[in-house]
């Protein structure tokens, strides 16, 4: 795809995520000299994740002044908080790979217009790989259209993943699930940086990939890139509510079913989305709640955020009406009730050893519709 083709936004995010990038390449030539600050156990950020952070909102906001931005790191502090686009942006997606001079990390950033993913971007500076979609226009690698792979076998599929690295993840809930993939498919890979396993799903490098822990920043541009190069992603249980699920199943639209039916039984697909509480009633940044909720109150305004925070304020759910059974006795009386002329009159009660029983009332010749003859 051309820059003369490009859609402005998208434009805008290539521009962007290219500036993101040349501060990563530089950095990535000495490393020694980074300044790592621990957010949480095993959650590293960089004066790099920070400065290209900024990078990328100056472009963006400088462009459009007007839209929202949520952001890894600095989460709703810029851009307009009621405005109907939001930029979701990862300035980089893989920030332990890249301390440790693991070449495997990306820059990502996505434009959602009213909670739907328009424009996507992924840029791997290690690679100088671009990743881009429009909705409705395809996704490409550079100039390369994208397509998912053709594989319809689990067991002739390489599959993508992530591991759980945050205090308080459940671990043995992941081993059973990562061995029950593993056994049947051709094998799994784990490099580090969820934007870009999007990505190669979309590049048909992987048929499918799964992960829990992600946020809103980690999935939304590489979803664009999977839709529109023909393959499909969700939650564990195969619906579209993923973005802020904290679990996404990804693939070609076969290989994606197969891993819905293996992966359904550890769905932890939350009903009232809220963030979560540490012991001292305080929201968890190390569970993503607080930007989450954000995400959630980008897409559905602030009364779906007052709602998410105060249970109470949700509205009731419908009650189930139950069919109510009509017996043929009690449908005779109705009609003779009816034939009279007057209102339908409720046969008189009964106990009976099935309990609470009505008995119609007797017909023209003493006996009960529906009885025997004497």
């Amino acid at each position: 795809m051309s820059p003369t083709q490009l859609h402005p936004m998208l434009n805008i995010a290539v521009k962007a995520a290219r500036a993101a990038g040349a501060i990563i390449n530089r950095a990535s030539l000495d490393l020694d000299l980074l300044q790592v600050t621990v957010k949480n156990p095993n959650d590293f950020v960089t004066e790099v994740d920070q400065a290209a952070e900024h990078a990328i909102i100056d472009i963006l906001l400088q462009a459009y002044p007007g839209h929202g931005i949520l952001a890894e790191e600095s989460g709703r502090t810029f851009g307009a908080r009621d405005s109907e686009f939001t930029w979701i942006i990862d300035p980089l997606d893989g920030t332990t790979n890249f301390i440790h001079g693991f070449p495997v990390y990306a820059v990502s950033i996505a434009l959602a217009h009213r909670g739907v993913v328009q424009q996507a971007v992924v840029y791997d500076p290690a690679r100088n790989d671009l990743f881009m979609a429009s909705k409705g226009r395809g996704a490409y690698l550079n100039d390369r259209r994208l397509r998912v792979s053709k594989r319809t076998r689990l067991a002739d599929s390489l599959v993508g993943t992530g591991f759980p690295f945050r205090k308080g993840d459940n671990f043995k809930r992941y081993v059973k699930m990562f061995e029950d993939v593993m056994q049947q498919c051709a094998g799994l890979r784990r490099p580090g940086a969820a934007a870009l396993d999007l990505c190669y799903v979309a590049a048909g490098y992987y048929d499918g990939f799964f992960e829990t822990g992600l946020n809103p920043w980690d999935i939304a541009a590489g979803s664009l890139m999977i839709t529109e190069a023909g393959g499909l992603i969700g939650n564990f249980t195969g619906e579209a509510d993923f973005m802020y699920q904290r679990e996404v199943v990804a693939g070609n639209p076969k290989v994606y079913g197969q891993l819905v039916q293996i992966l359904s039984p550890y769905t932890r697909v939350l009903k009232d989305v809220e963030a979560p509480q540490g012991d001292d009633g305080a929201a968890r940044d190390d569970a993503g709640g607080d930007a989450t909720s954000a995400f959630v109150a980008a897409v559905q305004g602030e009364d779906g955020q007052a709602a998410a925070a105060d249970p109470a304020a949700t509205p009731e759910a419908p009650r189930e009406r139950k069919p109510i059974r009509i017996t043929r006795a009690a449908k005779a009386a109705e009609d003779a009730a009816q034939r009279d002329g007057g209102a339908p009159a409720r046969p008189p009660r009964r106990e009976g050893p099935g309990g609470p029983r009505h008995d119609a009332p007797a017909g023209p010749h003493g006996r009960k519709p529906g009885g025997p003859r004497r």
